[in-house]
């Protein structure tokens, strides 16, 4: 298991640098604050958050830790693990555009081990990502789930329709009743067929992110935006704080074993929103964003 590890742990490093790189090629005023640190129970991490003329904040993190215990945010699926010790290898990408026409975007790619005594470790892979659109467009939805099913046929043919349904159910806010935004894809505690194919699939997710992502920031960069059309960004961006502050495993996670709290909380946005009880006129496409976030086939 270690040295699957190892092998996780070179690709994530070099995922955080392509897609550093391609944020690079879309901003070439951004700005990189690095911010290496080290786990008190062991591991590191390199905290990378960035500004720019079109990003008003991204974050590109990379973490390899280990606990005496397991957190209880990833034994959901494996109770009897809880509080053994572990080890986990993730990067973590959020990216808060500033104009509301480009749609916030995240993804997540995690390895954790866990060795129990008597018994020999065990691995899985979990991530996924999903984007949040304010002012959506069909074609950029379409092409994001074109890109995640690329992916996702790299596992097998049923794998898309399976992710894609685990993310709709995941990036929901029960005291809202409505999505976080289109989906994507999400899977966790993934470990069949075999660990290797596994892997595979999840180095196929992370590149797909990039040509996901990158085509709807440069398409809708430079559309002109109102201070009524940002200030409607900021209202939903709240919606995007909610879902990680409640409901997200990484979060928890991230918390519960003691991580490192700013970069935990990177993923929020610089700026954001709670006007009491927001309404918009029927027929505006800030209410009909509603519509467009339920959950539903884009293939």
């Amino acid at each position: 298991m270690q040295s699957l590890i190892h092998l996780v742990h070179t690709w994530l490093t070099g995922w955080q640098e392509r897609v550093t790189q391609a944020l690079q090629t879309a901003d070439a005023d951004l700005l990189i604050t690095e911010d290496p640190w080290e786990h008190a129970s062991g591991g590191s991490g390199l905290t990378r958050v960035m500004r720019g003329a079109f990003f008003e904040k991204a974050g590109v993190n990379f973490s390899h830790v280990q606990g005496p215990e397991l957190p209880a945010a990833a034994t959901r699926l494996r109770p009897h693990l809880a509080g053994a010790p572990f080890e986990a290898v993730g990067t973590s990408i959020v990216i808060h555009p500033k104009n509301p026409f480009v749609p916030t975007a995240h993804a997540n790619l995690r390895f954790i081990s866990v060795t129990q005594p008597s018994e020999k470790a065990l691995g899985w892979f979990g991530g996924g990502f999903d984007l949040t659109p304010y002012y959506p467009f069909e074609e950029d939805a379409q092409h994001w789930h074109r890109c995640a099913k690329r992916a996702c046929d790299s596992l097998h043919s049923e794998a898309y329709e399976h992710y894609k349904e685990a993310c709709d159910s995941y990036f929901f806010l029960p005291h809202r009743n409505e999505t976080r935004g289109i989906g994507g894809v999400f899977f966790d505690d993934l470990v069949e067929p075999n660990l290797k194919t596994v892997f595979g699939f999840t180095q196929a997710l992370g590149l797909e992110f990039i040509d996901a992502y990158l085509p709807i920031v440069e398409k809708r960069k430079n559309i002109h935006y109102t201070p009524e059309q940002k200030a409607f960004q900021k209202q939903r961006r709240g919606r995007y704080v909610e879902f990680n502050l409640l409901y997200d495993r990484g979060t928890h996670f991230g918390l519960q074993s003691k991580g490192r709290t700013e970069s935990i909380l990177m993923s929020l946005p610089p700026e954001v929103s709670w006007d009491y009880a927001v309404s918009y006129p029927t027929g505006t496409p800030e209410a009909e964003l509603l519509d467009f976030l339920k959950p539903r086939r884009y293939l």
